[in-house]
């Protein structure tokens, strides 16, 4: 296997990098590396795996706090600041270059480090050599329409998800076949790099963390232990919902064990548009209207109507405020601006235009 690089090597960023560029850069590579997208290829689900497991560590501002303190202590690059290489389960020479001693049996389990071990053991959030992965969490963004988004609703999506493939119950076996100890892993489930007396466990590639492998794989999964669905799951969103907003959805990732997490897009509304709690709605008007006043019936965001008094020298732009009829959330409502755009007819006939010269005329504006 390939030399393990530490997570910024892995994903290619600088150990300055934003979130926003580590994102990118995940993003960029998943899509290459994706096994779906490698079916053929073992290798790309190994660097498929690196890169998701750099994404999580780096991605979350406490763990890549607790990861760069590891990195301070050489943990992922020995003395010529190289990437450590593999190990197997074998345990390199010490930091004074002496190896283990006698009765020593290689294997080196982070556990072993303290507290040092510990801080490391939370950044993956999980300890010693389980074989049993985390629960992934999935990523999904929806648009949703502008009222949805104000007053709350439920909205429908559909997304392909990982699940226990029904015909082998998960165990990536054909129906008769063996399930042997795995040659890699030699059944732990894990693998082990490591230099300079520190030594990482990951999930075994081959086995995929289950420390096992069939002698025949499953017809329908490919011996992988999951098939992909067509997953439908009904999105709650709350009243007040702003652009950007991210909803986590417990156990509703890969296998009903991970979270979904849901990133919210407003549409615009041809109509209303949003300040805070406030709503602002705007409204044609017509020269007569704005210069002698008028009454208009405007509709809420609720979709209720209220009718609104127009004063007369009404101004292009001017907004008439309506309480109380805005957004509301956490027990606070917002209020509705109407804002007045006043039009003007494109042609006139000579007529018309002969009235508007004598208005012009009496009340002394130019032309």
């Amino acid at each position: 296997m390939a030399a393990q690089r530490d997570y910024y090597q892995t994903l290619g960023v600088a150990e300055t990098a934003t979130t926003d560029e580590i994102k990118k850069a995940f993003r960029r590579l998943a899509k290459q590396h994706h096994p779906d997208r490698n079916p053929n290829n073992p290798q790309a689900a190994e660097r498929f795996k690196e890169i998701s497991e750099a994404h999580d560590v780096l991605s979350d501002s406490d763990k890549r706090k607790r990861y760069d303190q590891l990195r301070r202590y050489g943990a992922f690059a020995g003395p010529d600041a190289s990437p450590f290489s593999q190990r197997g389960a074998r345990r390199g020479p010490g930091p004074q270059g002496t190896g283990g001693g006698p009765g020593d049996s290689g294997d080196f389990d982070i556990s072993d480090l303290g507290g040092l071990g510990d801080l490391f053991s939370s950044i993956f959030g999980r300890r010693g050599t389980g074989r049993e992965a985390e629960p992934e969490e999935v990523e999904t963004s929806i648009t949703i329409p502008f009222r949805v988004a104000a007053l709350g609703g439920q909205v429908p999506i559909t997304l392909a998800m990982p699940e226990v493939c029904p015909t082998c119950g998960g165990s990536g076996a054909a129906k008769g076949a063996t399930v042997n100890t795995c040659p890699e892993c030699k059944g732990r489930g894990t693998v082990s790099f490591g230099q300079g007396g520190f030594a990482v466990n990951r999930p075994c590639p081959v086995c995929r963390g289950k420390g096992t492998v069939p002698s025949q794989r499953c017809p329908t999964c490919q011996g992988s232990g999951e098939v992909r669905v067509e997953k439908r799951i009904n999105v709650d969103i709350p009243p007040g919902t702003e652009d950007g907003a991210r909803l986590r959805l417990k156990n509703q990732g890969p296998k009903g064990r991970g979270d979904l997490i849901v990133v919210i897009h407003v549409a615009p509304d041809r109509f209303f548009r949003r300040e805070g709690l406030d709503v602002i709605g705007v409204v044609p008007i017509n020269v007569a209207q704005a210069m002698l006043g008028s009454r208009i019936k405007v509709k809420t965001v609720d979709g209720k109507s209220v009718v609104l008094r127009i004063p007369p020298g009404t101004q292009h732009g001017q907004r008439f405020r309506v309480p109380r009829v805005g957004i509301e959330k956490n027990g606070r409502r917002g209020d509705m601006y109407v804002e007045a755009h006043v039009t003007l007819p494109e042609k006139l006939s000579a007529e018309e235009q002969e009235a508007v010269k004598s208005f012009a005329e009496k009340t002394g504006l130019k032309y």
